[in-house]
């Protein structure tokens, strides 16, 4: 058995064997992190919504309707409010869509009616989801106490009064029709589903881990409750928020439409309440009392479609589908 020559060194050639990571601590430590952290990490919540070809939708067609509301003013031909036009002019190169009964151009009146219908679904809608959030939360986390069964009290009483009835009867009323109050009276009729909703989520929420954790922590329940649970529950509450809006947009334009709204601003609903009371189609002015129905579906739509997307941020499993 020959014995075995040593290994003589080369000249230029590096003979130590080949660094590994596992033999530099540091790298090793680094390189295990960045895996972890890219396996912890999923897609994003705005990754999730457009991967949905419904959300996608939802969220082109908002955008549209956000750019009219917007740029208004440059975009509408006239003022909204501007009557100095021949009525019942049909559509022209100066009046697009022809103008009304009393003279008004009815492109600009649609124009400048997404402002009243975004502003009425924007603060209708945070005012609900807060009010909704508040009650909600609290009445969970302390299910059982005095606060939960005060709260819940009067959730069920706001529950169980006839919604229509009472916001037609506040409002037929009221000798203040402005849009604000429309926002108010809209957000306090509207809140107790969604706290009830909320609720039934933070009692499952209440005894994980985590909030275990915060409580030997010494949190007190206001961090608690919006620092550590309320996180987990964003996606149900921006399902709320666009639920809520969708809600606004609609009462709004419901109670225009029976001349119970502001009649200073032009919104939808006041073009559909005018239209309908001149009589639109007896003198041909379809276009007037059509269109104003068709936006107002559409900014629905585009609301409802967005929630398609939220959806699949609190349920993974509908991601497959979407």
């Amino acid at each position: 058995m020959t014995p075995t020559q040593p290994l003589v060194p080369v000249e230029g050639i590096d003979s130590s064997p080949p660094s590994t990571m596992s033999d530099d601590p540091g790298l090793l430590i680094s390189a295990e992190a960045q895996i972890d952290e890219i396996e912890s990490m999923g897609p994003a919540w705005w990754q999730v919504i457009w991967s949905s070809k419904k959300a996608r939708c939802g969220v082109i067609l908002l955008g549209l309707y956000i750019l009219l509301a917007v740029f208004a003013p440059w975009i509408a031909p006239y003022r909204a409010d501007n009557l100095t036009f021949n009525p019942v002019e049909l559509s022209s190169s100066a009046h697009l869509l022809g103008t009304t009964t009393q003279g008004a151009d009815i492109l600009s009146q649609l124009i400048w009616g997404t402002r009243v219908s975004l502003t009425v679904g924007l603060f209708g809608g945070l005012f609900a989801t807060t009010v909704a959030l508040l009650i909600g939360l609290v009445s969970g986390y302390l299910e059982g106490t005095w606060v939960d069964d005060v709260l819940s009290f009067f959730t069920n009483v706001a529950l169980v009064v006839p919604t229509l009835p009472l916001i037609i009867t506040l409002m037929a009323y009221s000798e203040v029709r402005s849009i604000w109050f429309t926002i108010l009276i809209i957000g306090i009729i509207s809140w107790a589903g969604p706290a009830r909703g909320k609720r039934a989520q933070i009692i499952t929420l209440r005894n994980r881990d985590f909030v275990t954790a915060a409580k030997f922590a010494g949190d007190n329940t206001f961090t608690i409750i919006f620092r550590e649970i309320l996180p987990q529950m964003m996606s149900l509450v921006a399902a709320g928020f666009f639920g809520a809006a969708t809600g606004a947009i609609g009462a709004e334009a419901g109670l225009s439409f029976l001349g119970l709204g502001n009649t200073e601003s032009v919104s939808w609903g006041t073009m559909l309440y005018q239209a309908q009371l001149q009589g639109a189609l007896a003198q041909g002015l379809w276009i007037w009392l059509l269109l104003p129905g068709l936006v107002l579906s559409g900014l629905v739509m585009a609301l409802t479609l967005i929630n398609f997307g939220i959806d699949l941020i609190s349920n993974p499993h509908l991601r497959e589908d979407a």
